[in-house]
């Protein structure tokens, strides 16, 4: 019978990939490896209040998804994460150490980190451009016809760009 080693978290970065050689190298034989660390809150009910618990995670990417995803993962990008556990065990000076780390099989980006805007809340930029519609040429308006039958100036233009 197999055991069952798969975990899902859905967190925030806590650093930004790429600002050491220990988040971000390659190994000998050419293959990225990515060491991140994400925040993963939690909120508990402890009487009649609630409780909020926060729990940090390291992760390893490895392969072409740590390449790819190098310039997306910046402190504060909420990210998903699925994979299993693997425990490192290693001695130093005698004693023993290990350390549980969550191997990625799959990551996805969720949303920005959010910020402060004017009105006291969060706005978030994607970095994805924004749909526009095409501006449409005087000359799709008859000039003389009923003002119920002229084209919405708001509304989907007819050619949809995707």
């Amino acid at each position: 019978m197999t055991d069952l080693n798969h975990v899902v978290l859905i967190g925030r970065l806590t650093r930004d990939l790429g600002t050491d050689e220990r988040s971000f190298a390659y190994t000998q034989n050419g293959t990225a490896r990515a060491n991140i660390s994400i925040a993963v809150n939690r909120s508990r009910k402890s009487g009649d209040q609630w409780i909020d618990e926060v729990s940090y995670f390291d992760v390893t990417i490895w392969g072409r998804a740590a390449e790819n995803l190098k310039p997306y993962l910046t402190k504060g990008k909420q990210i998903a994460v699925d994979g299993y556990l693997k425990q490192d065990r290693w001695e130093k000076d005698g004693m023993k150490n290990s350390k549980v780390v969550v191997v990625a099989d799959t990551v996805h980006l969720l949303g920005g980190r959010g910020e402060p805007n004017s009105e006291g809340g969060y706005s978030q930029n994607f970095g994805a451009p924004r749909f526009q519609p095409r501006p449409q040429p005087q000359s799709y308006q008859s000039q003389g016809a009923d003002s119920s039958y002229a084209e919405p100036s708001e509304g989907f233009p007819e050619d949809i760009p995707f």
